[in-house]
């Protein structure tokens, strides 16, 4: 496998499970050094951590909080020094009804936005400053297929985050890629995740690849290569840009 990440640092949030994992262990294969981010599950990001080889840093957050971004990047950079990657992977998926109280409407509303999207653009914020002063650098972010297209009635929250990720992601690429810091989203459709796992436990898995042509979910390691091939220096013309990984089920 080409090694055309060997000797940068790159920090994974939401990495302990699922597609962050995924893009760990990919970014390790193609020498990287993941800076591993985790909110509860230390446990999963040790083992993480353990299967490539030690070569990487864990640094937990709470990004639900308002400083928790801050305090990750700052811890990012003591472990590492100089960061040449972020990928802002963590995301959640909360349902709630237009027949909610207001009060649980907004909560919902905040939550979301919190970590699917404010925690994005304070991490871009602190990598943006990073990158300038250190040489450049590459922000990948990981948006949906629900941003573009819009989303079901009980997950609204869900893709108006992930629009404004995308939406973050061209301001990004527009404002900075003259400075060397450049921007790329990648907007998955349904992946095989837990999530995934949970829509199918509750509407079974004809309900989730009914609008895609292939008739599978994307893996976790197709959504991890695609990253791993975005963040090689190679690839800076990518700025800007929004890649689709979803079976045809969503065509500009």
């Amino acid at each position: 496998m080409s090694k055309s990440l060997e000797g940068h640092a790159i920090l994974v949030t939401g990495a302990s499970g699922g597609i962050g994992a995924a893009i760990v262990e990919r970014l390790a294969a193609e020498g990287a050094r993941p800076i591993i981010h985790y909110g509860r599950d230390r446990e999963g990001a040790e083992a993480l951590l353990a299967r490539v080889g030690g070569h990487g840093w864990i640094v937990q957050a709470d990004l639900s909080t308002e400083q928790g971004p801050f305090g990750l990047w700052r811890g990012a950079v003591a472990a590492a020094g100089r960061v040449h990657g972020l990928v802002n992977n963590a995301g959640i998926r909360t349902e709630i009804s237009v027949e909610a109280s207001p009060e649980d409407w907004k909560a919902a509303w905040q939550k979301e936005f919190q970590i699917n999207f404010f925690a994005a653009a304070d991490l871009s914020k602190e990598a943006i400053v990073h990158f300038k002063a250190h040489g450049g650098g590459r922000i990948v972010s990981i948006a949906s297929r629900a941003g573009q297209r819009g989303y079901a009635a009980e997950a609204m929250p869900y893709g108006a985050s992930k629009a404004a990720l995308i939406n973050l992601t061209k301001s990004i690429a527009r404002s900075f890629g003259a400075e060397g810091v450049t921007a790329v989203a990648i907007a998955p459709g349904w992946v095989r995740t837990d999530m995934a796992e949970d829509f199918i436990a509750a509407h079974g898995k004809a309900a989730a690849v009914a609008d895609i042509p292939i008739g599978e979910m994307a893996s976790p390691s197709e959504v991890a290569e695609l990253v791993a091939f975005v963040l090689r220096p190679s690839q800076a013309s990518l700025n800007g840009a929004t890649l689709d990984v979803n079976g045809g089920s969503y065509i500009r």
